[in-house]
């Protein structure tokens, strides 16, 4: 399994949650060729014990041996699985309904087997799904759900899966804080309410208020193409059919940023022009406005729309333009060789995935337009309590940023840099989370219910996703 498979089954964004529910052990599976094998499978992965996986590995699943580390790694991300149903299991196939141990999150998993003996696993297909109707999560009093949380910080602390802050607000106003963990390991410093954690794509947020912002004030619009703005960019034809929409939604076919490409250029793409230097002349991914496709690019190209539009750099702008008026004094995108008072150090997985190391060589030369940025989880209040103060846009515009505009294939509908979800019980929220090796955070905002809930985390997704899912899914709806 890749690293990218590995983040793409638990979903870097909040979705619906809902219920934990009795789980069937793997000793109630049939004894089928199929059952057992999985069955088996199961129990060495749920061990996260490389020598008892890998013997497993090599008399029942000898395919899968050269990708031990990976599996691991996606082991200790998930924390192994709880069977909740075996769906269908015959001579030589078996399909099981899952939930990971570190969230709610399902997922459903096929084995297949080869006819002959010793039956031997030919392939184990995971995919994360939608919570199934009828596992609904009951929600919790407020103080119930805040314990509940409190209680899983700690745990997951203490075993060494959450380093991070953890904001629950209630109308503006914080009434559950925390920090745990280590904000750099060498030196002993503790993780604080004003460590500064780096948020990846969280920046997207910031991005798509000051387009929003540039709109309101007349400066550009919105459905006018993006050669308007940089009529100087190199794909022209496709500059000139793309979309500011398009880009702000997903929908434009603008492809990520990371890749090879990437790799090899990392410490040299120090500008937003640097990257449209690097990649401005490749071809879309698919015609504008034909389906939705996470794009990194895409929000990379509207931070060198700022800049062109309002004539100030992109980072200057967001500034001025955001963080300040939102008071968010610990909010910026310095360059990673700035000493940045409270700046955590980053701590991903290795390849083994049996210890972390920290995430410099993973790092860009700073954040952008489309993520790597850093924050604290009370600036992140700010910036929600100033959007729905009105601090940063007119009601109707805030509204436009937030409302969902487009389908995903993670669940919420994404409106403008951010998500919008409306949960079974009929709550809307929307925020946006981020991901990278060593990086995870989330905001959630609900206006309904006057809910704000904001984690972040020095560690690999989901460790900050999976805490603010969780505690989202059981406080008060309304």
């Amino acid at each position: 399994m890749t690293r990218l498979f590995r983040l793409s089954l638990m979903i870097l964004l909040f979705t619906a949650s809902a219920a934990l529910a009795q789980t069937q052990t793997p000793a109630q599976f049939p004894a089928t060729p199929a059952g057992t094998q999985f069955s088996g499978w199961l129990a060495a992965f749920n061990t996260h014990d490389r020598a008892t996986f890998l013997a497993f590995l090599q008399k029942n699943y000898p395919d899968r041996v050269a990708h031990i580390d990976d599996t691991m790694a996606f082991g200790n991300q998930t924390g192994g699985f709880d069977v909740i149903k075996v769906e269908k299991c015959e001579e030589l196939t078996c399909t099981v309904l899952l939930q990971e141990k570190n969230s709610d999150q399902f997922a459903e998993a096929t084995a297949e087997v080869d006819p002959a003996p010793p039956h031997v696993l030919k392939k184990i297909g995971l995919n994360a799904i939608p919570r199934p109707a009828g596992y609904a999560i009951p929600r919790m009093s407020q103080a119930d759900a805040i314990a509940a949380l409190r209680n899983r910080l700690e745990k997951a602390s203490g075993a060494g899966n959450f380093s991070g802050a953890a904001l629950i607000a209630k109308d503006g106003k914080p009434i559950f804080t925390a920090a745990y963990g280590m904000a750099d390991r060498e030196k002993q410093i503790p993780n604080t309410l004003d460590t500064k954690f780096r948020i990846g794509s969280m920046n997207k947020m910031f991005t798509a208020t000051a387009i929003v912002q540039l709109a309101q004030a007349g400066k550009l619009k919105l459905d006018e193409p993006l050669i308007t703005a940089l009529p100087d960019y190199p794909n022209k034809a496709w500059a000139s059919k793309v979309t500011i929409h398009q880009l702000l939604t997903h929908t434009g076919g603008a492809g990520d940023i990371f890749g090879p490409d990437f790799d090899q250029h990392r410490l040299e793409l120090r500008t937003l022009d640097d990257y449209v230097k690097l990649y401005g002349k490749r071809d879309p991914t698919f015609e504008p406005g034909t389906q939705w496709d996470y794009a990194n690019y895409g929000f990379l190209l509207l931070g060198v729309v700022v800049e062109k539009v309002s004539g100030e750099d992109y980072y200057t702008y967001v500034r001025e333009h955001i963080f300040k008026p939102a008071g968010m004094n610990s909010t910026d995108s310095l360059p990673e060789d700035q000493v940045v008072a409270n700046r955590s150090v980053g701590y991903m997985a290795d390849e083994s995935g049996t210890k972390t190391v920290p995430n410099d060589p993973s790092l860009p030369y700073r954040g952008t337009s489309a993520g790597g940025g850093y924050s604290t989880v009370g600036d992140l209040l700010s910036f929600a309590n100033a959007l729905e103060n009105h601090k940063l846009l007119d009601a109707e515009h805030t509204a436009l940023l937030t409302t969902g505009k487009v389908d995903t294939n993670r669940g919420p509908r994404y409106a403008y840099g951010f998500f919008e979800e409306k949960t079974e019980d009929g709550e809307v929220c929307f925020g946006h989370g981020g991901g990278a090796p060593g990086m995870n955070g989330e905001l959630r905002v609900c206006p309904q219910s006057g809910y704000t809930v904001a984690i972040l985390a020095n560690q690999d997704p989901q460790a900050a996703t999976n805490m603010a899912r969780f505690v989202a899914a059981r406080l008060p709806a309304k």
